[in-house]
């Protein structure tokens, strides 16, 4: 079920929410966490009913497996063997359905077999819930999980809000919150501000993103047909599809939140103006910020503290312990962050060009560190523009091996973006003036008015702080529950809704 659809905005939610808070209002909290269970897997169901059974079976594996890690009987060997072997199923599952086809295919390339496997469909989410309790299993192994209920388990699991694309959320981030007598009861306030925070993402998704999508879609077509871009046409269908991409990920994140909101609950930053980062770094934890901060716990970090372990140990020289405790690390953990988003070589492309950014970005603050020293200490204004549009642009360069639908196309676009096709030429694919006057809007929009975070900030839309201080003068504009912001609102509202006429699903829904 999509979130921009009339079904889940004038039925599901509004039955869903109405439901949950009769009951819960007669103080009968585990027949309204049954109810909320019910309707996520009906959400979840809607779009293949076949593929209930995997999300239930995996909930009920890993809630076996999470409750002999936290309950203590086995012996250290036991327990690291136990959470090795539930996170290969876990992993094999995912492997299975979405990497097996792209495994099989690469092998009869090389091998000149012909193995065939059939269609296997790629069941929704499955990239999100593998995740999310790959990292509960990880959790109850530390001895940081204590509800060890079932019901409460498969909410955690299957809690619609965040169930298609995220935010990949923490055990100990949301059941707490179920857990206090208040989330049972309607609150108008929240009701205020989850509608608020939901409209803002239904806008930037059916209104922003998806007008976008008509300008930037016919560029990449073109380049999947074989057709010789200019210079400008590549780089200005690249450029569109990098805002449209923005609003459509930042849309639904805001929806999520705001969903989840109008139930009491409050999810995790997912998406902070990542286009406003001054370097590949900070862009990664902005973009995405759940997945980054899975990759850098499970998979960077434990790779980086084991070599530079190793290189102490070793004695191995400043140059060494860099590349094999830093740049090794980033390398593998964004070669499988490329390879997480889709099963096709431009994922894999896109994910390592992420791991040479941010290895070269370590290299130049270490250069910075040990030869200019305080000299650069403290950014200026044209270095921090220089900063972010460096940022961009190579981010945008390497957005588009994620978008094309083949290498083919994705090199036939990035060969024009680097002059291959001549550097004159006309934009003939799209209209250019309206195409340009849409990019800087969207740009100017991006970098310079407040994110939701920071438009929500004095009620606390999702589980971190912001800081005010942080924020510029365009970006301390903030909502209240007001009748001015109510009639701004109502009116976006409508506007999305007379835009919705026809099916346009979140571009994250694919992974």
């Amino acid at each position: 079920m999509l979130f921009n659809s009339f079904v889940y905005l004038a039925l599901f939610l509004p039955v869903t929410v109405l439901v949950y808070f009769a009951i819960g209002s007669q103080l009968k909290h585990r027949l309204s966490i049954t109810w909320l269970v019910a309707a996520s897997l009906f959400f979840y169901g809607w779009w293949n009913p076949a593929y209930l059974g995997l999300i239930i079976g995996s909930g009920l594996f890993n809630f076996a497996a999470g409750m002999t890690l936290g309950a203590g009987k086995l012996g250290q060997k036991s327990r690291t063997a136990l959470l090795a072997a539930a996170i290969a199923v876990n992993l094999g599952v995912l492997g299975y359905f979405k990497y097996a086809n792209f495994f099989v295919d690469n092998i009869n390339w090389l091998f000149g077999t012909d193995f065939y496997l059939g269609q296997i469909v790629l069941p929704l989410a499955i990239s999100f819930f593998t995740f999310q309790q790959i990292s509960y299993l990880v959790d109850a192994y530390r001895g940081e999980t204590k509800d060890y209920d079932f019901l409460h388990y498969m909410l955690f699991v299957t809690f619609f809000p965040q169930l298609i694309a995220g935010p990949i959320v923490h055990h100990s981030e949301m059941m707490p919150q179920f857990d206090k007598d208040e989330t049972y009861r309607p609150k108008r306030r929240n009701l205020q501000i989850g509608l608020t925070i939901l409209i803002i993402g239904l806008f930037k998704k059916v209104v922003v993103a998806d007008g976008i999508a008509a300008y930037a879609t016919p560029v990449f077509a073109a380049a999947e047909a074989g057709q010789a871009l200019s210079f400008g046409e590549s780089w200005l269908g690249a450029l569109l599809f990098a805002v449209q991409l923005y609003f459509d990920f930042s849309g639904y994140t805001d929806m999520a939140i705001g969903s989840a909101r109008i139930f009491g609950i409050k999810l995790p930053i997912n998406f902070y103006s990542p286009y406003k980062a001054l370097n590949i770094a900070e862009f990664w934890r902005r973009w995405h910020m759940t997945l980054t901060r899975f990759i850098t716990a499970y998979i960077y970090m434990p790779m980086s503290i084991h070599w530079a372990r190793k290189g102490i140990e070793k004695n191995w020289g400043p140059s060494r312990q860099f590349w094999l405790s830093v740049a090794y690390p980033a390398m593998f953990a964004f070669f499988l962050a490329g390879l997480w988003h889709g099963a096709g070589w431009n994922f894999v492309i896109f994910g390592v060009l992420q791991g040479v950014y941010l290895t070269m970005n370590s290299v130049w603050r270490e250069f910075r560190k040990k030869k200019l020293g305080h000299k650069l200490k403290h950014s200026t204004l044209p270095g921090r523009v220089a900063a972010r549009t460096l940022t961009i642009l190579t981010f945008v360069w390497s957005l588009v091996f994620f978008r094309a639908q083949t290498t083919d196309g994705a090199f036939a676009l990035t060969s024009a973006m680097l002059g291959a096709n001549g550097l004159g030429g006309g934009v003939e694919i799209i209209a250019a003036t309206p195409a340009i006057l849409v990019l800087i809007t969207g740009f100017v929009a991006v970098l310079s008015l407040p994110n939701t975070q920071q438009f929500m900030l004095d009620y606390e839309p999702s589980t971190e702080p912001v800081h005010k201080e942080e924020l510029s003068r365009l970006e301390s504009v903030r909502w209240t529950p007001t009748a001015r912001w109510a009639v701004l609102f109502a009116a976006m509202a409508v506007t999305a809704l007379l835009s919705m006429n026809r099916v346009s699903e979140f571009i994250y829904f694919q992974f």
